[in-house]
């Protein structure tokens, strides 16, 4: 055997050492212990708040947007939605403690028992959050059909964020496609084993949805970011391994450290939270959101409205203290259409300038008051929820963005295809407003009813 062939053997024997006797280096302990309590507080609900939700749900009630509100857990620092200010908290925190535990720490060769730990916690914490955004994708509801309104809403009058989420409402096969995906991710993380080839799916998925989210001024980048940051940090733990094993071509050995667990409470005790997790997150959770997809998108408020009056409709007559007001394009108090949803929601398309509502972080409410998907990113149309009387005919309107602007009208309806309302508008202003209904068909509609390839007029 050649001395050069003696050496390679010997080269090989030393990169397949276990790496988990080797000796960490300084900078390596430093930077383990800013990287630990950095992700710690960011994975580990430390929060008072956040307990106070966890005791506040109805356990024997129990929804999936409970499930939901309970993944969505970040560490908050400034009120407000997220803010990469409270990275900057944590960050601090992460290095004034890392510095502590360094000065205390003198005589610690290696962390692999923490660093096995800490991957746990993350691995979990990643699958949480990832289950959570893909059982309400997969039943196509964060994202949901648009609504007569947005339908009718010019897409001049749309924010970036609304036409990016109803052009995936229109497509539920592919939302639940994207679902999938994030499923998939979330349940792979679940085994030690594979999730490196999780964070190989999350790493580009969850990239995608940051970028969109920035490109389309969505409220979720941050959040986005922090699933993404989790998964890179997992990733980091083999990626070494895997340039050298894939780029390099050098003989690359796993890392085997595994942790001893002796007591018996221990052994059984990790399988008991493990399937606990699977449970709760991923059987619970997708029967309760399958459930939920079945009564209705949380999306839209559930109280029906007026009967058999979902449409659009056309302006005939206006009056404004008795007097006729005729169309006018730019006239600011005339109503152009009015759009009756299938629940307690009008919609009024004027010239005058609309409140916009650009609160679009995912939030699962549960009452009507508070569901406002349909009014977010939208300037061109004035959204009212409603209450009827049907023994005195009166529809009391209250703006969904603006609750202080309210209109008390009586209706009649001399047929089924028109709706009078008299009654008095925001200003105290008495109007008389005559609605004729338009039969109106959607491309998309009935593209859905006849398929791609089938013939349709509009």
């Amino acid at each position: 055997m050649s001395v050069v062939t003696e050496l390679k053997h010997a080269q090989n024997r030393q990169a397949l050492q276990d790496s988990s006797s080797l000796e960490w280096t300084s900078s390596q302990k430093v930077v383990f212990r800013i990287a630990f309590i950095y992700f710690f507080i960011q994975a580990v609900p430390l929060d008072w708040k956040y307990y106070k939700l966890v005791f506040s749900i109805n356990w024997l009630e129990l929804s999936y947007g409970d499930i939901f509100n309970i993944a969505r857990y970040t560490p908050a620092f400034f009120s407000g939605g997220d803010t990469f200010a409270n990275w900057l908290v944590i960050l601090v925190l992460a290095v004034a403690g890392g510095i502590l535990w360094g000065l205390r720490d003198k005589e610690s060769k290696e962390y692999n028992s923490l660093y096995y730990w800490l991957r746990v916690i993350v691995r979990y914490r990643l699958a949480v959050g990832l289950l959570a955004y893909g059982f309400i994708k997969f039943f196509p509801l964060q994202a949901p059909e648009p609504s007569l309104s947005n339908l009718n809403t010019s897409y001049g009058d749309l924010s970036a964020w609304k036409i990016f989420s109803l052009s995936l409402g229109v497509v539920p096969g592919y939302e639940s496609f994207l679902g999938f995906i994030e499923i998939l991710g979330g349940l792979l993380l679940l085994n030690r084993r594979t999730t490196t080839l999780a964070t190989l799916i999350i790493i580009p998925f969850a990239g995608n949805v940051f970028i969109s989210n920035l490109a389309y001024e969505g409220g979720e980048y941050v959040y986005s970011l922090y699933l993404l940051v989790f998964a890179l940090f997992l990733f980091a733990y083999d990626a070494n391994r895997l340039f050298n094993l894939l780029t390099l071509e050098r003989p690359t050995a796993p890392n085997r450290f595994q942790p001893v667990f002796q007591r018996t409470w221990e052994k059984y005790g990790r399988h008991v939270l493990k399937t606990a997790f699977i449970l709760f997150f991923v059987v619970i959770y997708a029967v309760k959101t399958y459930a939920g997809y079945n009564t209705g998108s949380y999306q839209y408020p559930q109280t029906p409205g007026l009967a058999n009056a979902a449409g659009l409709y056309n302006v005939r007559e206006f009056k404004l203290n008795n007097q006729i007001l005729p169309y006018a394009a730019l006239d600011p108090v005339r109503w152009k259409d009015v759009v009756f949803e299938n629940w307690a929601t009008v919609s009024i398309r004027s010239n005058r300038p609309a409140a916009i509502d650009s609160s679009n972080t995912e939030q699962i409410h549960k009452n009507d008051v508070d569901r406002n998907y349909e009014e977010l990113g939208s300037a061109g149309r004035h959204y009212y929820s409603y209450v009827q009387d049907p023994a005195r005919k009166t529809l009391t309107l209250t703006n969904k963005v603006k609750s202080a602007e309210k209109l008390v009208l009586n209706y009649s309806r001399p047929d089924n295809r028109t709706i009078i309302l008299t009654g008095t508008d925001e200003n105290g202003d008495s109007i008389h407003v005559v609605l004729d209904k338009r039969e109106k068909k959607y491309l998309y509609q009935e593209v859905q009813k006849v398929g791609r390839r089938g013939e349709f007029k509009l």
